[in-house]
């Protein structure tokens, strides 16, 4: 498979057992290529951290350990970080301004994101993979 980013969706099942973590676990082993994850991706990885926590579906401990490991696997390079600049805001704006759909503003700019860098999406949500699919970019549906 060529280039894929990692929407959030597809990243946390990966640290946290979930319904998806199998699948995402063997996606992300037959991958040839290191995935690419975006800085909007590690600041929502934080906040689902968080509000799991809130919610008392994690202790402070584990979201800390879950913390870590990520920590670790980024410093081990073992995900492409790369930065949002304005361009891929423009593109989140030109989708919302045309009002079809019920796109949602993070997943605008995560949409925009794959497109500049010609990826394919990879996510764990349906609404954002119809969005994607309705948009023509490449899309990989973990179901």
């Amino acid at each position: 498979m060529a280039l894929c980013y990692l929407d959030t969706s597809a990243l946390l099942p990966y640290y946290r057992a979930e319904k998806h973590s199998t699948q995402v676990q063997e996606f992300l082993q037959s991958l040839q290529q290191t995935p690419v994850i975006s800085n909007l991706t590690k600041t929502e990885f934080a906040s689902a951290l968080s509000r799991w926590v809130r919610t008392k579906e994690l202790s402070t401990d584990e979201a800390d350990q879950i913390q870590v490991l990520f920590s670790q696997h980024l410093a081990q390079k073992l995900y492409q970080v790369r930065a949002m600049n304005d361009s891929h805001f423009v593109q989140a704006e030109r989708w919302l301004a045309q009002r079809t759909g019920a796109l949602r503003t993070l997943d605008a700019l995560h949409l925009a994101f794959a497109m500049q860098l010609e990826a394919a999406l990879v996510t764990c949500d349906g609404a954002l993979a119809g969005a994607a699919g309705r948009l023509g970019l490449p899309v990989e549906y973990i179901a």
